[in-house]
């Protein structure tokens, strides 16, 4: 199981993560970030703002923040303006950090049920295994972004959690 500890280190990971795509996707073009680049959600923009909408839809299965209005297909044109983009994660990162700095094990140690859309069905699994996959869902979708911006010309940070600035601080 996991805890409230790699909670707080995740979503600061996850901050500086998105922090560092964001600055480099912003040194391409729109054109460039919106090319269609053989990945899941096409581009650059469209898997940044799949993210997104993941992360706010899982959010409001753990807290009582709204879900996203549109469908997971229609997740990748959620927001089209790339500045709304930016700031929109920003909000929700800050969120992410705050959400996290407030949970307790306990609440890791319960069950949630919810219905998912995608599978049109309900169902109830451990909140840390949520929470887990949650994170892994940001990961892996920010790989495939900093791939392509890598093949784009584009310079975001190193990846790894160890080199994370100011780490200690969550620790």
């Amino acid at each position: 199981m996991i805890t409230p500890a790699y909670m707080k280190l995740m979503a600061a990971y996850n901050e500086w993560q998105n922090h560092s795509l964001y600055a480099a996707a912003s040194s391409l073009s729109d054109d460039e970030r919106r090319k269609d680049r053989g990945a899941f959600f096409a581009s650059i923009h469209g898997t940044l703002s799949h993210v997104l909408w993941g992360d706010r839809a899982w959010l409001s299965r753990f807290t009582d923040s709204p879900a996203p209005d549109e469908a997971i297909g229609e997740s990748a044109s959620m927001i089209d303006d790339w500045e709304i983009l930016r700031a929109e994660r920003d909000k929700t990162d800050a969120q992410i950090l705050a959400w996290a700095d407030a949970v307790s094990g306990g609440w890791l140690e319960q069950d949630l049920t919810w219905v998912s859309a995608a599978a049109k069905r309900e169902f109830t699994m451990p909140r840390w295994m949520l929470v887990t996959h949650f994170f892994n869902h940001q990961t892996h979708h920010r790989g495939q972004v900093h791939a392509m911006l890598t093949a784009a010309g584009a310079k975001p940070d190193d990846t790894d959690i160890p080199f994370m600035p100011d780490i200690e601080s969550v620790l």
